[in-house]
C-alpha cells in the first residue's frame, strides 16, 4: 500500500487551529505578567523561543522576580517538564531521521502538540509532523510578543483568561477520544486525580500524572501479555 499523501498547509492549519485558540491568549498572558514582573520584552521572546515550556514559563515569572538563582529556575523546570521524556519515548520510532528535525521536534513536543501527533497515521511524513510542531510553537511566539507589547505600553487586567488553558485540554481530550474510541485513558485519568487529591491536594496533579503512567504501564504489560 503506497504511503498517505502529505496533508496540504490547509490541513496543518486545521489540525493546528484548537491549539492556537489556546497557545495565543495564554502566551499572551505570559507575556504581559513577564514585562509586568520587569522583564525585557526581549526577554519574554526568547524565553518562548528557546524554553517553550507553557506551564515552567508561567512558573519563572514569580521565581524571576523574586530574584532566585537561575539553577534553581533549571532545575524546577526540568522537574515539571520531565514527562516529556516520555513523550518522546513513546514516539521514538516516528520521528525524523535527520538530526536537526529529530532534535527540533523532540524540543518542541508539547502536551498540546503530542496529543494531535498521535491522532494521526503512523504513515505521516516525518517533515509534516515537524511542520506541525513548529506551527504550535509559532502560535506560542506569536501570543507572547503580543502580551509582551501589551505590558509594555499599558498596565491592564488579563482577568478570565486563566480558564483558556482547561478549556484547550477539554478540547484535546475530545479529539482523542474521536480518533481512538477509547474510554479507558479519560477514567483512569479522572481515577488518579480523585485518589490524588484525596490523599495531598496540594500535590494533587503531580500524584495523579503519577498514578496515571503506572497506570498506563500496567497496561502495556498486561496487554503485551
Amino acid at each position: 500500500m503506497p504511503p498517505a499523501p502529505a496533508a496540504a498547509p490547509a490541513s496543518l492549519l486545521a489540525l493546528t487551529a484548537p491549539v492556537a485558540m489556546g497557545y495565543l491568549p495564554l502566551g499572551t498572558v505570559f507575556g504581559f505578567l513577564f514585562v509586568q514582573a520587569g522583564g525585557h520584552w526581549s526577554l519574554a521572546l526568547l524565553s518562548s523561543l528557546l524554553v517553550y515550556a507553557g506551564a515552567a514559563q508561567y512558573m519563572m515569572v514569580p521565581m524571576l522576580a523574586a530574584g532566585m538563582p537561575l539553577a534553581t529556575i533549571a532545575l524546577a523546570t526540568l522537574v515539571v517538564n520531565l514527562r516529556h521524556l516520555f513523550y518522546g519515548l513513546s514516539l521514538l520510532e516516528r520521528l525524523p531521521r535527520g538530526r536537526l528535525l529529530r532534535g527540533y521536534l523532540a524540543f518542541a513536543l508539547t502536551d498540546e502538540t503530542y496529543s494531535i501527533l498521535t491522532t494521526l497515521p503512523t504513515s505521516t511524513p516525518a517533515r509534516q509532523m515537524a511542520l506541525l510542531a513548529l506551527l504550535n510553537h509559532g502560535w506560542w511566539i506569536l501570543g507572547s510578543a503580543l502580551g509582551a507589547l501589551i505590558g509594555s505600553q499599558a498596565r491592564i487586567e488579563l482577568a478570565g483568561l486563566d480558564f483558556v488553558l482547561a478549556a484547550l485540554f477539554a478540547v484535546l481530550t475530545v479529539e482523542q477520544w474521536r480518533s481512538r474510541r477509547q474510554a479507558t485513558p479519560v477514567w483512569v485519568a479522572l481515577a488518579s486525580y480523585a485518589v490524588a487529591w484525596s490523599l495531598a491536594p496540594q500535590h494533587a496533579l503531580a500524584i495523579a500524572i503519577a498514578l496515571s503512567l503506572l497506570a498506563g504501564c500496567w497496561f502495556a504489560e498486561t496487554h503485551h501479555d
